[in-house]
């Protein structure tokens, strides 16, 4: 089954109901909001407001910095998300890139390494305390004594885990322990520290996806693969509406327009590619911007019987 989940953020009260109801009768399968604390709203507040005018739509964070959020906290709101909503939340999280972020609550931004580390044991720590444990870990990436969440108690028995990176070591995690790997195709982060080079060739995919593998032996069921889109475009003209955004990634057009990471030509061809892309690497979710929502909404029906 293929599903598209859409991202996006609230500029105001009226807009974002209305958005949350749109998404959910168009046949999205989940709203989901970015965590970028200062720069965006934040993300379980407004998913509260869309639980309640919603009744079916997944709602999670796509996704939460795990290098300043602390696993208390993070569990008792995705715990109070998924009571409000009647057991619909969503865990996404991932290492976290920008160093001002850190800066924020007080913390250099570790090297890479050091950042899957600290992903990893929020990771694991978050899922102890949905899970009901008490949790205590006292390393140098993160210090939990004696934590419990007692109350609330999420409605579901295990709340689905998105792992979101394009880093080797934690596609290998991801792969173990994700319900869901989300593929950003990432590559190094870009001195304004947002921005990032992009790993969108078909061998760069492979390689992602071989870490994710690598990982996942011995699974019964191995994750599922999500893109991140970053753009939609539904034209007649595809190669036209592809050539600013390969001309600033450094790809040619025919192998832009081969990534899951962008959805460029008529309906036709965007399901033809989604087709393609489950074939070919696995892919099964995409995660869309709010741009997408109208473009891609008579799409939709059709990917329910996809073959």
């Amino acid at each position: 089954m293929i599903t598209f989940s859409l991202q996006a953020r609230p500029s105001d009260a009226a807009s974002w109901i209305d958005l949350a109801r749109r998404a959910e009768a168009a046949g999205y399968d989940a709203l989901l909001t970015a965590d970028h604390p200062g720069v965006v709203s934040s993300p379980f507040v407004a998913l509260a407001a869309a639980a309640a005018v919603t009744s079916k739509i997944g709602l999670g964070s796509y996704v939460s910095n795990a290098g300043v959020r602390e696993p208390m906290l993070l569990a008792a709101d995705v715990a109070t998300l998924d009571l409000v909503s009647g057991g619909r939340a969503r865990l996404g999280i991932g290492a976290g890139h920008t160093p001002a972020e850190w800066r924020a609550i007080g913390r250099e931004r570790p090297d890479v390494a050091g950042r899957v580390r600290r992903a990893v044991a929020v990771i694991e720590a978050t899922r102890a305390l949905l899970d009901g444990d008490e949790v205590t870990v006292e390393t140098a990436d993160l210090v939990v004594h004696g934590a419990r969440l007692e109350q609330p108690r999420p409605v579901q028995r295990r709340i689905p885990l998105t792992v979101g990176t394009a880093n080797s070591s934690l596609l290998r995690w991801a792969g173990a322990h994700a319900d869901v790997v989300g593929l950003a195709g990432f590559g190094r982060t870009l001195p304004d520290g947002h921005s990032h080079e992009v790993r969108w060739r078909a061998a760069e995919i492979e390689a992602q996806l071989a870490e994710v593998a690598t990982g996942a032996v011995g699974r019964v069921e191995p994750p599922e693969l999500e893109a991140l889109v970053q753009r939609v475009v539904v034209t007649d003209d595809a190669e036209a509406a592809a050539a600013q955004t390969a001309l600033e990634t450094g790809l040619s057009v025919d192998e832009l327009l081969a990534t899951p990471f962008v959805l460029i030509g008529t309906e036709d061809e965007i399901v033809a590619a989604i087709a393609a892309h489950r074939r070919r690497w696995g892919v099964t979710r995409y995660v869309v911007r709010v741009d997408a929502l109208d473009p891609l909404t008579p799409v939709l029906p059709r990917l329910t019987t996809l073959t």
